[in-house]
C-alpha cells in the first residue's frame, strides 16, 4: 500500500527550496494531515540532517525530503561566457554584485547516505531519476521514491527506474521546472493533459502539481486521477514560511508570471520583473553555474526589498494564496474539495 493512501488529507506540501521551506512548515502540513516536505536543495547534509531532527521534533507525522539529482557535469563555459560578460557589465553599471560561476553535486553523496539513516516515509527527487542502485537502496531502508516528471516520456523513465509514484508537474507551477534535461524549445504541458497522458500510460500512484491553490483545483486533480494535490505557492504566505518579505509582497500582487533561465540558466516560472525582462532573451542553460552568479545580486536585492532583482518563484495562480497558519490551509483545501466533489456528483445526479 502506498503511503498515499495512508494520507488523512490528500495534500503534499511543495519542497519549496531555496527559502520558503522550514521544518515549521512541513511539520504544521504533516500534523494536519497532509505529508510535510523539507526541501534538501542549497543545504548541506550537515544542514538537512538539523532540519529533519527539527521537523521530527514538531510533528509525528509523515514528512519527505526532496533531493536535487545533479546533472552530468560542467556546463561548457563557452555556452554562457556571453550572457556573463553582458551581465557583468549591467551589473558594474549598477553597483550590484556578483559570483563566480561553478558547479556543483549540491553534496549529493552526503545527502544520500544521510536518507539511508535516516528514512524518512518518502524520498522524492527533482531534476532526474536516479540511479536504480539509489533507488533500492532507498526502498530497502523503508523509504518510498518518489520521482518529480514533466512529460510521458519522463514518467515512463522513472517507472522503468523503480520509482513508486510520480509527482506530475504541469507547466503552470512555480519555481523550476523538474524536466531531467534542460534543453531549448522545452516542451511544457499544463497540469490536466499531463495528468491524463501519464495515467494513461502507468498505473504508479500519482501526484498533481502545478497551480492548486483552491480546493476546487484539488477536486479537479483528485477527479483527474491523482492520488493527492501538491501545492507550494498556497503555503508561501503561511507564517511558517520563510518566505522573504519582498516575495510576500509579490505573491500577494495579480502580476503575471512567465518561464525564464535568467536567474540561475534552468527553465523556471516566476513573477516578471526588470531582470526577467532585461536578460530572459539572452539567458543559456548552465545550471548551477548561474545560479551561483545572481545569487550575491539577488540576496542584496531581497535584504533591500528590491523586487526587481529577485527571483519571484511563483505558479501562475499565486494571486490566490492566503496569510493564513499552515495548518488552516490545509483544513480549507480539504473542506473545500469536498464541498466541491459533492456539488459535482449533485450535477451529475440531475443530469442523469
Amino acid at each position: 500500500m502506498s503511503l498515499l493512501d495512508q494520507l488523512p488529507t490528500p495534500v503534499v506540501l511543495a519542497p519549496l527550496a531555496g527559502g520558503p521551506s522550514t521544518p515549521e512548515l512541513a511539520a504544521e502540513v504533516a500534523s494536519a494531515g497532509g505529508l510535510g516536505f523539507l526541501a534538501a536543495g542549497y543545504l548541506t547534509a550537515a544542514q538537512l540532517a538539523e532540519r529533519i531532527a527539527r521537523v521530527r521534533s514538531l510533528t509525528e507525522g509523515r514528512i519527505g525530503v526532496n533531493v536535487f539529482v545533479p546533472g552530468p557535469g560542467p556546463a561548457e563555459a563557452g555556452s554562457y561566457q556571453p550572457y556573463l560578460e553582458r551581465l557583468a557589465r549591467w551589473a558594474g553599471e549598477r553597483e550590484l554584485p556578483l559570483g563566480d560561476p561553478r558547479y556543483s553535486d549540491d553534496d549529493w553523496p552526503a545527502k544520500i547516505e544521510l536518507l539511508l539513516r535516516e528514512r524518512v516515509p518518502v524520498v522524492s527527487f527533482t531534476f532526474g531519476c536516479p540511479e536504480r542502485r539509489v533507488v533500492e537502496a532507498l526502498r530497502d531502508a523503508g523509504c518510498e521514491v518518489w520521482v518529480t516528471v514533466t512529460s510521458p516520456d519522463e514518467a515512463a523513465e522513472a517507472e522503468r527506474g523503480g520509482a513508486d509514484a510520480l509527482v506530475v508537474q504541469g507547466a503552470e507551477a512555480g519555481g523550476h521546472r523538474a524536466s531531467f534535461v534542460d534543453r531549448p524549445e522545452l516542451p511544457v504541458y499544463a497540469l490536466l493533459p499531463l495528468l491524463a497522458l501519464v495515467r494513461s500510460r502507468s498505473a504508479l500512484p500519482l501526484v498533481a502539481s502545478g497551480g492548486i491553490a483552491t480546493g476546487e483545483a484539488l477536486a479537479a486533480v483528485l477527479c483527474a486521477g491523482a492520488s493527492a494535490g501538491q501545492l507550494g505557492t498556497a503555503f508561501m504566505l503561511c507564517p511558517e514560511a520563510g518566505t522573504s518579505e519582498v516575495h510576500r509582497s509579490a505573491l500577494q500582487s495579480d502580476a503575471e508570471t512567465a518561464l525564464t533561465r535568467a536567474f540561475t540558466g534552468r527553465l523556471a516560472r516566476g513573477i516578471r520583473n526588470a531582470f526577467l525582462d532585461e536578460h530572459d532573451a539572452s539567458a543559456p542553460i548552465a545550471y548551477p553555474e548561474l545560479h551561483y552568479v545572481t545569487a550575491p545580486l539577488r540576496q542584496q536585492a531581497r535584504e533591500q526589498g528590491n523586487p526587481e532583482l529577485v527571483n519571484l518563484w511563483a505558479g501562475e495562480a499565486h494571486a490566490l494564496a492566503r496569510a493564513l497558519p499552515a495548518a488552516e490551509v490545509v483544513r480549507q483545501l480539504v473542506a473545500d474539495a469536498r464541498a466541491s466533489l459533492s456539488a459535482a456528483a449533485a450535477r451529475h445526479a440531475r443530469a442523469r
